[in-house]
């Protein structure tokens, strides 16, 4: 008979629900507790992995202790069903590599008498080549716009996507459809079905500490961050009217006179995001691969209120060297160019992950140049999913 009756750190006993008893000499025939765990004493090599459990048989469990490095506790709980016979706790965190851990075991048997287990352990020691760490975006705070997806880049590539996917969450408030999309086997985004609601809170979990990888590789630390999503600021640019209608909340707030890519630079048509945020850049062609002997070289200083759109150079940006053709020609290598104060005040009223829409053109956007997921219809999103076609997009 198993009892559970703890968390991780603090001693709570049941009393017995069994009547005591003797033999006919006057002894307790009650049986003593016998405590088990899966790991052997000074065991070495442990796979990080591992969830530390504890098994008892007749007695109540009274204490569960895990530590490591520094008296670093492992959290765990008892187990109220286990689908395992003979485990009654366990950890809810994987190890950490390299560390020696203490696991100290206490519980009282219908005897009455107390029983202990004590185990010394090492995990398997892992090289930084061994680890893959999750870089995420948004940033812990950060206030986005609707259309930020939410990126998780890994310096290691990730083999096992299935698993890793179980083992990432993002949740919301209010509750929106959103699902997970792999682009390689180091970036994975996620995005709800639509535009993200303004005012939405959103927390990311991305638990992979330990989580074996594939091909010999671990996650090397859990991440968790929430971000808050803003107002709703969508712009659209029209390539054939030279101008930028910029909508808040729904409303139009501002339609400013642009210019765009010329003929041979055209500005590619489709939907984008805002990346990055510069007041003053330097902008470089040979940061977009052309040469300073080209005809088409460029390097212009102290550019103003600039936004990344593309990984391929795009920004919007201040262009008061070709205020003449604003509203009425496209002549820039690719870029939306506008007057410095139309450019402020777009800088001022914009976030990363803005949606910024290019029509009436015809060169395409590429995948992937930027943040291009809502170019991608939700049918085709949800399965780039590595649990595609195993449960629905879920509900956050």
């Amino acid at each position: 008979m198993r009892r559970l009756v703890l968390t991780l750190t603090t001693l709570i006993v049941l009393s017995a629900c069994s009547g005591g008893g003797s033999s006919d000499d006057g002894s307790s025939s009650e049986a003593a507790a016998v405590l088990t765990a899966n790991i052997e004493d000074a065991a070495v090599d442990v796979p990080v992995d591992t969830l530390v459990t504890v098994g008892l048989d007749d007695g109540e469990l009274e204490s569960v202790t895990v530590t490591g490095a520094e008296g670093a506790e492992v959290a765990g709980a008892p187990l109220e069903e286990s689908a395992e016979a003979d485990v009654t706790w366990q950890a809810a965190q994987r190890l950490e590599p390299g560390t020696t851990y203490q696991l100290t075991a206490r519980a009282v048997g219908a005897d009455g008498e107390t029983a202990e287990l004590t185990r010394s352990f090492t995990t398997q020691d892992l090289s930084l080549d061994q680890q893959t760490f999750p870089s995420v975006s948004p940033l812990q705070g950060e206030t986005v716009g609707v259309g930020m997806p939410v990126i998780v880049n890994f310096d290691i590539p990730v083999t096992d996507r299935a698993l890793y996917e179980q083992n990432m969450s993002v949740s919301s408030t209010p509750q929106q459809t959103g699902s997970w999309y792999w682009i390689s086997d180091r970036v994975v985004h996620w995005r709800p079905q639509n535009y993200w609601q303004p005012g939405t809170q959103v927390n990311v979990n991305v638990a992979v500490n330990s989580l074996p990888a594939g091909n010999g590789i671990y996650g090397q630390q859990d991440t968790v961050i929430d971000f808050t999503v803003g107002r709703s600021v969508v712009s659209t640019v029209d390539l054939a009217s030279y101008t930028m209608s910029v909508a808040i909340d729904g409303q139009v707030a501002r339609t400013i006179p642009i210019s765009a890519g010329d003929r041979s630079h055209q500005s590619r048509v489709g939907t984008k995001v805002v990346m990055e945020k510069f007041a003053s850049v330097n902008m470089d062609a040979a940061s977009t691969g052309v040469d300073s002997t080209d005809p088409d070289y460029y390097n212009i200083e102290d550019v103003k209120w600039a936004m990344r759109l593309t990984n391929s150079g795009e920004f919007v940006h201040a262009a008061p060297w070709s205020a003449g053709s604003h509203g009425r020609a496209n002549v820039s290598h690719g870029c939306v160019g506008m007057s410095t104060a139309n450019a402020a005040w777009l800088y001022q009223n914009s976030q990363r992950g803005d949606i910024v829409t290019y029509i009436n053109g015809t060169r395409p956007m590429e995948p992937q140049n930027g943040w291009t997921d809502w170019n991608v219809s939700w049918e085709q999103w949800v399965q780039g999913s590595a649990l595609a076609g195993q449960e629905p997009a879920p509900t956050v």
